[in-house]
């Protein structure tokens, strides 16, 4: 009893049929409505659209209609309508940098309209902006990205846009991006007076600004060219003899050209700007090159001899002396100092006035004459006769070493087979100490060259190991930043 009770109450309740309210609200709204007349009670006013944008493919505009209100009580409760765009007006809002094929790349849902007037417009799509990209910091470099919406026949005395939201678009449904990080959409309401029209015309602009992640970029362009620059440097390490010296260089040089033009197809063609990785590889790759004309002269001076070259005043100067004592290089037997090099030019130097002070074969047997300018013995009767400067203490020594002669023919014919065999013996001592002492020149100076070679070698590892180390640290710390997740 208590069931039939209540199903009788519920019987005698009103119904709500909403359909053909529903129906006699579109006629009434619809009949006289003009889709070009501009929905304001006072023309003279201008209507006040609200444009939002969501980073999710969708625009948000909002404006009232004055000609689509109504009494939701006389249409059973009716409050609000889903209307279709071609049947409304709605305010002509474009990208003014579109770069669609269709200029407007909105697809046309319906428009939500209420019972005080108020339409709802959420047209989705996918919108193509032109957009200015400066690679001067490329990897590290942030993007700004203007969209820039606006009525395209209204002018600001007609149709006023305002921002939805003062901290500009919608956020909340941004799909994180692998390659770029969001840092914000804010917005900007802008009037502008164009050439072609002297009414103000109000546009809304939406600045996308986004970072590049650095991550991948590091580890796979940077990181790698850092690894093949010090392989570089390991180059002047490695001993002339054995003949991989240049082959190294020369392939490490085409190394960095592959991953060179990896980087120019990472990046957008344009001649505004060179990109920081850029410079950066520009840099090493000049270093290499430099790398590979050093090893070629490091090459020249290890394999030169005596029979060509003739090493240069110069060279001994800065490359067995000075350099030397800089990089803390030194010999087998010869320790480099300040004090040694100073010594060794004022030994040179009085070496050369001895050699000019010297006699003939004094400088031939490399030995002191000083003896010349001393008193002959007392008993001594030999003369300084027609053997020559020098040789007066030979003839005093044979004078002593054999029996005098009994005449004077005896003495001529003793002295001149002397003369002979000491003649002959000089020669032979000359043609000796020349061989010997040409052959310790060339030993030397191969040994000069050598260590020459040595020396370019560490000069060139400390200079490039340093640019390599100021190159990359300045890239680094000119970035606006290093890495990003």
């Amino acid at each position: 009893m208590a069931l039939m009770l209540a199903l009788a109450l519920m019987a005698l309740l009103p119904v709500s049929e909403q359909g053909p309210h529903e129906k006699r609200l579109l006629n009434s709204l619809l009949a006289s409505y003009n889709t070009l007349e501009r929905p304001v009670a006072n023309e003279s006013e201008p209507l006040e659209v609200k444009f939002g944008l969501t980073l999710q493919q969708i625009i948000d505009v909002e404006w009232n209609d004055y000609n689509l209100r109504w009494n939701d009580s006389e249409y059973g409760g009716v409050k609000d309508l889903r209307i279709t765009p071609n049947k409304l007006w709605k305010p002509d809002v474009l990208m003014y940098n579109s770069a669609d094929e269709g200029f407007d790349g909105t697809y046309q849902t319906n428009v939500v309209v209420r019972n005080n007037g108020s339409c709802l417009y959420v047209p989705p799509g996918i919108f193509k902006s032109t957009c200015k990209i400066d690679i001067t910091w490329f990897p590290f470099d942030d993007q700004h990205c203007d969209m820039k919406f606006g009525s395209w026949t209204y002018d600001g005395n007609q149709l006023d846009l305002v921002l939805k939201d003062e901290a500009g678009g919608d956020l909340s449904d941004f799909i994180t991006n692998g390659e770029w990080y969001l840092i914000g959409m804010p917005g900007k309401k802008n009037t502008i007076t164009y050439a072609c029209c002297p009414e103000p015309y109000v546009d809304v602009t939406f600045t996308i600004m986004i970072r590049r992640r650095t991550l991948y970029y590091f580890f796979n362009l940077i990181v790698p060219c850092v690894l093949i620059s010090s392989m570089a440097l390991l180059g002047f390490t490695l001993p002339p003899d054995s003949g991989e010296k240049l082959t190294l260089g020369v392939t490490i040089l085409l190394s960095l050209t592959v991953f060179l033009n990896l980087v120019a197809e990472k990046m957008p063609s344009t001649s505004d700007a060179v990109p920081l990785i850029g410079t950066y590889f520009n840099c090493i790759m000049f270093m290499v090159a430099s790398s590979v004309v050093l090893t070629v002269v490091v090459l020249n001076y290890h394999h030169r001899t005596a029979d060509i070259h003739e090493m240069p005043q110069w060279i001994k100067t800065v490359f067995l002396q000075w350099l030397p004592w800089i990089l803390r290089m030194s010999r087998p037997g010869k320790k480099i100092t300040r004090k040694t090099i100073m010594m060794s030019n004022r030994m040179r130097e009085l070496e050369l006035k001895e050699r000019s002070s010297k006699s003939l074969l004094a400088n031939v047997l490399d030995i002191d004459d000083d003896f010349r300018h001393a008193p002959p013995p007392p008993n001594s009767t030999a003369s300084t006769g027609n053997l020559g400067p020098g040789c007066s203490i030979f003839r005093t020594d044979f004078r002593r070493s054999f029996v005098r002669p009994s005449t004077m023919e005896d003495v001529g014919g003793g002295l001149g087979s002397h003369h002979r065999e000491l003649h002959l013996i000089l020669r032979e001592l000359q043609f000796i100490t020349a061989r010997m002492k040409k052959a310790d020149e060339e030993a030397e100076l191969i040994s000069d060259w050598k260590f020459a070679a040595m020396v370019v070698d560490r000069f060139c590892l400390f200079v490039f190991t340093l640019f390599t180390i100021i190159a990359t640290v300045a890239v680094l710390l000119s970035a606006p930043h290093i890495i990003v997740q």
